[in-house]
């Protein structure tokens, strides 16, 4: 949910450095059927109450890492989109996170509490664990109240954040610098 965040920041950012909204339909991304089934297997794995069913935690897990799988591809057929190295970077450090600690990422317990969350055990893809393998590519920050559906992120989610608001503005022909603007990108 907190890429909806870096979104809505994005277009108003593009839109504050004279970008244009209608710019984005201009954006060509190669392999875009793999982001689609990207959430796809998200929605599966983690419905909450969208769905009247659950998987179980291992099937979970299994697409979890299956979409993971997929953005990656996304991001290597693209490496020339502005702001998507970034992203795939920030996605990288959560996978890498995720498969060093059993497959959840881990929350540590202070920052959980500091977000106001309470659950013990497994919840959707993260797991409360004060000692996690890897400690600083875990959700270790609790986002301020003013961040809607802001709970705790690590730095592969700010990675990800940067990378997609850096992305959106560039897609809509902000005026960034030349090296933020990168290369147009045809399809």
């Amino acid at each position: 949910m907190f890429l909806i965040s870096a979104v809505a920041l994005g277009v108003l950012l593009g839109l504050a450095l004279g970008g244009r909204l209608g710019r984005l339909a201009d954006l060509h991304l190669r392999g875009l059927w793999l982001f689609y089934l990207a959430i796809a297997l998200q929605l599966v794995a983690f419905p909450w109450p969208l769905f009247p069913f659950e998987v179980g935690e291992t099937p979970a897990t299994a697409l979890q890492l299956g979409s993971y799988a997929c953005l990656l591809a996304v991001v290597a057929l693209n490496l020339r989109v502005p702001g998507l190295p970034l992203a795939g970077l920030g996605m990288l450090c959560n996978l890498v996170a995720i498969t060093s600690n059993g497959g959840h990422m881990p929350a540590l317990p202070a920052a959980m509490h500091k977000a106001g969350l309470t659950y013990t055990g497994v919840h959707n893809n993260s797991v409360a664990d004060a000692h996690p393998t890897l400690p600083w590519l875990v959700d270790r920050w609790a986002a301020p109240d003013w961040v809607p559906w802001g709970n705790v992120f690590s730095v592969g989610d700010v990675l990800l954040a940067v990378g997609v608001l850096w992305l959106i503005t560039a897609a809509m022909g902000a005026r960034l610098p030349r090296l933020l603007r990168g290369r147009p990108v045809t399809p």
